[in-house]
């Protein structure tokens, strides 16, 4: 299967450095596509027209914004358009891209490590031998969930953002323990394994997050006194106006 990237940012560089494979790219800077198809042995593509002439799948990698335009040079080809464009429904996809298969998807940057988290919403009418192939593509670079098109931006407010949720939650954490005199790069190996096998641990207990907060948690032990003053600096409440920030611009 060909793939060909329109757009050659930071989402579409990490899900090609995932695959590994020559891969089609082109980007309104050309310099940049050519330097991610350099790095993998793909080629850099003058237009999208012939990009989407080329590819058996295009993945949409430019500006939201970009949608309309974009279109108005790669429809109209038999390859399979899939999205990856924040805030554009399935609906508006199909309009653009008329008689064409189209699938939106919104992938987190750990594919770039083949860890990825990737939401994928398709059609009612998709092509089932398509859909396997896509999948199979998209599972080589992550962990693929199936959702209505209706929840991909509820999705988004929690493996799209979580990278970044994690990576501040990394720096905070090391920034506390170097304020009581842990040197920065024993903290950062700390605070990061601990993480990784934490996320291992939960998967080895079903994704029970109580079951393992609880054995660690002894009463009026020191890990209760942390999670309380978590708690009462509004850990929670944190998070949910994070979500409503990311869906809907934040709280009325």
């Amino acid at each position: 299967m060909q793939v060909g990237l329109i757009g050659a940012g930071n989402m579409a560089s990490a899900f090609a450095r995932g695959w590994g494979d020559p891969l089609l790219v082109t980007d309104v800077d050309f310099a940049r596509a050519e330097a991610l198809a350099a790095e993998l042995g793909g080629e850099a593509v003058v237009s999208n027209a012939e990009l989407a002439q080329r590819a058996d799948v295009v993945f949409l990698c430019h500006k939201p914004y970009q949608l309309d335009e974009v279109a108005a040079e790669a429809a109209g080809t038999g390859a399979a358009i899939v999205s990856i464009l924040g805030g554009v429904p399935l609906e508006a996809l199909q309009a653009a891209y008329p008689g064409q298969q189209v699938f939106r998807l919104m992938p987190n940057v750990n594919v770039a490590v083949s860890r990825g988290v990737i939401v994928l919403a398709e059609p009612a009418d998709a092509d089932r031998e398509l859909l396997d192939r896509l999948l199979g593509l998209l599972g080589r670079v992550g962990t693929v969930v199936r959702l209505p098109d209706r929840l991909i931006d509820a999705a988004t407010a929690a493996m799209g953002v979580g990278p970044a949720y994690t990576a501040l939650y990394v720096e905070a954490q090391v920034d506390a323990i170097v304020r009581l005199g842990i040197p920065a790069d024993v903290a950062t190996e700390l605070v990061t394994a601990t993480v990784g096998g934490t996320i291992e641990l939960l998967a080895a207990r079903d994704n029970d997050t109580l079951a393992v907060r609880r054995s660690v948690t002894s009463p009026a032990g020191s890990t209760a006194r942390g999670l309380a003053a978590l708690e009462r600096n509004g850990i929670r409440t944190a998070f949910d106006e994070a979500a409503d920030a990311v869906v809907h611009g934040g709280r009325a």
